[in-house]
């Protein structure tokens, strides 16, 4: 007899899956665990791979969990870019495409940050505050 399947709260990430996104029918196991550390999942519908930080500003960073956390209170505490960057000893590029990155991903960031950082709605506004007026003051034609 086979042991029964655990309950898994992802939804397949692939675009291209009937079941992108959708709870209801998915049938998605999991595959192990890659190099980086990150939960491996396997969607039987579109017999595609992703790891569980696709679709999300975690997704390609080398950076661990409690670095980014670090950054994200931070940016909330109103320090600078090179400021933090002193802090954590992380390259300013670095810290700047993470912001980029939380800016696309804001919604979901912010449920992020309110329930797995538990940070305040006053302190998820001050990190808005701060990436709205970071992204005011960059140029289009900088170079990187």
């Amino acid at each position: 007899m086979a042991r029964p399947r655990s309950k898994i709260d992802i939804t397949c990430q692939i675009s291209k899956c009937s079941y992108y996104l959708k709870e209801d029918g998915k049938d998605i196991v999991k595959r192990g665990k890659n190099r980086a550390g990150h939960q491996q999942y396997f969607c039987k519908h579109c017999n595609s791979w992703f790891v569980e930080t696709a679709n999300t500003p975690l997704y390609h960073k080398h950076l661990p969990l409690d670095e980014i956390i670090l950054i994200c209170k931070l940016l909330v505490e109103k320090l600078g870019i090179r400021a933090i960057e002193r802090a954590t000893g992380h390259h300013r590029d670095t810290i700047c495409r993470l912001l980029e990155d939380f800016a696309i991903h804001a919604e979901v960031l912010t449920q992020f940050l309110l329930k797995d950082v538990e940070l305040t709605p006053f302190e998820v506004d001050e990190l808005w505050s701060t990436v709205k007026k970071n992204k005011r003051e960059l140029s289009v034609s900088s170079p990187e």
